[in-house]
């Protein structure tokens, strides 16, 4: 799923809200480090009403497209084809566009969450804990059906949500447990916590981290570190955050548009730290 070629190409990230995404930061300093001086990515503000009507209008010019929220499924009807991994999640968030003038979607948050792991020597877990149910919940659920080899217990609020996240663990092939969101502290003993819920949701659990917590994965980037993960750090927990998924699925959007591999994924996490450094 490559586009080849250096002369002038243009690539963006969408979704609504759109102002704080890091993803022009990212993928500028690629092209910088790549020597791909006619390329651009910029953002748009685009929502679900406005997506098919964004994608009339693109010129030949275009070589992809980095979505966010709320755009991961609903542009999946526009899409000539799918990979395998984002119908795993019915989310796509990495549009690229073949010189035929196709349309192909796939999704690297997920080998993006286990890149990021394994960075950090995290190759395989018997076990793991998820915080939350959300969209990045099921992402985290695909990412764990490839590296772990024994249960998954969710921490929900709501049996609606349970109800949901056991339903993907079918789909995906993983055996989970849900929990309710009362016994959340329970979830930090596990050898891997992944923390998907907003800003602010976990900061009552920092009281609970254990003298020995094995590896956080925390979603979040912005505000860093967030107040669970400064806890485990203290602790002398390993961390893995937003950064570094955001960083690492963005090494892979790089390598599908402009088929240059591999990506700068050092010059591209420098970049992406000294923006939020100057937030």
């Amino acid at each position: 799923m490559t586009v080849q070629g250096t002369d002038a190409r243009r690539a963006a990230v969408l979704g609504s809200p759109i102002a704080h995404s890091l993803s022009p930061v990212l993928h500028r300093a690629a092209y910088e480090e790549l020597g791909l001086t006619g390329w651009t990515y910029d953002r748009f503000d685009v929502d679900e009403d406005a997506l098919p009507g964004f994608f009339d209008g693109l010129g030949p010019e275009w070589a992809g497209l980095s979505l966010t929220m709320p755009l991961k499924r609903a542009v999946i009807p526009l899409l000539d084809e799918v990979s395998e991994t984002a119908r795993s999640v019915e989310a796509v968030n990495t549009v690229v566009f073949t010189d035929a003038g196709r349309r192909l979607g796939d999704n690297t948050d997920i080998p993006g969450m286990v890149a990021a792991l394994r960075e950090r020597g995290i190759e395989q877990v018997d076990s793991a804990a998820i915080l939350g149910a959300g969209a990045t919940a099921s992402s985290a659920l695909a990412a764990l059906a490839r590296i772990c080899t024994g249960e998954v217990v969710a921490y929900v609020r709501s049996a609606a949500r349970a109800a949901e996240m056991r339903q993907w663990g079918e789909r995906l092939d993983i055996e989970v447990r849900t929990a309710d969101w009362s016994d959340a502290a329970e979830a930090l003993r596990a050898p891997l916590v992944i923390a998907t819920t907003p800003a602010g949701t976990t900061d009552e659990l920092a009281a609970a981290v254990p003298e020995r917590p094995a590896t956080l994965f925390d979603v979040l980037y912005e505000p860093w570190p967030t107040t669970l993960a400064a806890r485990w750090s203290a602790y002398g927990g390993a961390v893995v955050s937003g950064l570094d998924l955001l960083v690492h699925q963005a090494v892979l959007q790089v390598e599908q548009m402009t088929g240059r591999a591999p990506a700068p994924l050092d010059a591209m996490r420098k970049a992406g730290e000294h923006a939020l450094d100057a937030r």
